[in-house]
């Protein structure tokens, strides 16, 4: 079972990440279905796309775009599935919807970067705004020279939230890193004590 040009993924626990476990209880984050913060993003690929040859092979762990997995309300208010689904739990998933890839070490896929927010120093704030450590670049960055755990700057509303191995980081593209920074030595990392969404 091969598509043409989509990769077919099943997803790797619920389709929406919605509880977090407390000790025994378990708390409730969310209960509306439009909320895309809660939508799980992780997810196994099943088949590849026979158009392309690809890095990504069956087996592989993929963080995907939060469309591929949601349900939404159509005209009539009835919930209905995306576009990408396929059957059971299976669902169509284009190259350009994948943004990292797990076979066996982290890769960020074709044009896409993560970077982890830096703690501030500022009184009251909790993490710097558009500075952090590249966490997984590519190709096209470390051309420019930019490489993993570089201190880079990227502009507002680039802070599209995953979470990688119990850390919080930012999906981007290339073009949106700015500028790569002396390390200064005392840089710190932030680790919310949050790590519900996937």
């Amino acid at each position: 079972m091969n598509s043409l040009y989509d990769y077919i993924v099943r997803p790797l626990g619920q389709r929406y990440n919605n509880e977090k476990k407390i000790g025994e209880k378990s708390l409730i984050l969310n209960t509306k279905i439009e909320e895309f913060k809660h939508i799980n993003k992780k997810a196994e690929v099943v088949s590849v796309p026979k158009a392309y040859d690809l890095p990504i092979k069956p087996g592989d762990v993929v963080y995907v775009h939060h469309n591929v997995f949601r349900r939404f309300y159509n005209m009539k208010g009835k919930q209905q599935n995306s576009r990408s689904y396929f059957k059971e739990d299976l669902y169509f998933c284009s190259p350009d919807q994948i943004y990292l890839y797990n076979n066996g070490v982290n890769k960020s896929f074709l044009d896409r970067c993560f970077v982890k927010p830096l703690k501030s120093e500022k009184l009251g704030e909790v993490k710097h705004s558009n500075i952090g450590v590249l966490k997984y670049g590519n190709e096209t960055l470390e051309s420019m020279g930019i490489k993993d755990n570089d201190i880079v700057s990227f502009p507002d509303l680039r802070e599209w939230e995953f979470v990688i191995d119990n850390e919080l980081l930012y999906c981007m593209k290339s073009k949106d890193i700015l500028i790569k920074h002396e390390h200064e030595g005392n840089e710190e990392e932030y680790n919310p004590s949050w790590t519900t969404r996937g």
